[in-house]
């Protein structure tokens, strides 16, 4: 059930979704899921492990194959519209013993969908790697492996790449997850300051986040709870983790 919406019909849509439903299995990970994200927006999905947050981002990006539904990105079919997106996944996901640096892992945020493995990158590309890598702070890093990069690091390195799609929306998953408070509060900051020139949508378990941070908030738990303004209450935490606002605020919960 939606307890509010956004029902502006005056600004444009970056994503629009209708009646979504995804299944892995024969299992739904969300279901009937309608959302829009206008332009210029900076929208926090929270939710339960399990809740459906990156099944959707991956939806949105054209990943998985929704049983119903229909999903456009500035108009455009999932998968259709790749350079206008610009992703950032888990860090868990992801294998930071890969020998590479941190220039090249931003310079393949600029490859074609057709790259061979020996693709050459120009002296143009660098400069332009150099570019995003100053953007978020760490072209001092450009050459280190990606290895010996902390937390935080690796995260703002996985940004630039995503920037390096000049992208006109950037979803993230889980951008402050196993970074520290002060890479946290910078990472932030550098997502305030994008915001500026795109669409953001951020899944995150930081509830301090979504309600000094984000614009707007959607509440996922295989379904779309709540899809409004950023004050959660005590009627939509219930529903999502089944706890008291207070208990979830203060950090009585982990892992959710």
């Amino acid at each position: 059930m939606i307890y509010a919406t956004n029902g502006s019909g005056d600004c444009k849509n970056a994503v629009s979704i209708k009646n979504l439903t995804v299944k892995y299995r024969e299992t739904p990970a969300i279901a009937g899921v309608s959302l829009d994200v206008l332009e210029g927006d900076y929208l926090g999905i929270i939710g339960p492990n399990g809740g459906g947050k990156t099944t959707l981002l991956k939806a949105i990006l054209g990943l998985v194959t929704p049983s119903c539904g229909k999903i456009s990105v500035y108009g455009r079919k999932p998968g259709k519209s790749e350079k206008l997106i610009g992703y950032v996944p888990q860090i868990s996901a992801l294998d930071k013993a890969f020998p590479i640096t941190v220039r090249q892992v931003v310079q393949t945020g600029m490859l074609k969908p057709n790259f061979t493995l020996f693709h050459q990158y120009t002296q143009k590309d660098k400069e332009k790697a150099d570019e995003y890598l100053k953007r978020v702070g760490i072209y001092k890093l450009k050459d280190r492996m990606i290895s010996q990069l902390s937390g935080g690091e690796f995260q703002k390195m996985l940004i630039a790449r995503a920037l390096a799609v000049e992208p006109k929306l950037l979803l993230l998953d889980e951008p402050t997850a196993s970074v520290d408070a002060s890479s946290a509060e910078q990472i932030f900051s550098l997502l305030s300051e994008l915001n500026q020139s795109m669409t953001i949508i951020m899944v995150t378990h930081d509830l301090l986040a979504v309600s000094s941070q984000v614009k707007t908030l959607a509440c996922m738990n295989g379904r779309l709870v709540y899809h409004g303004g950023t004050q959660l209450n005590e009627e939509i935490a219930k529903a999502l983790y089944g706890y008291p606002l207070d208990l979830l605020k203060h950090g009585g919960m982990q892992g959710i």
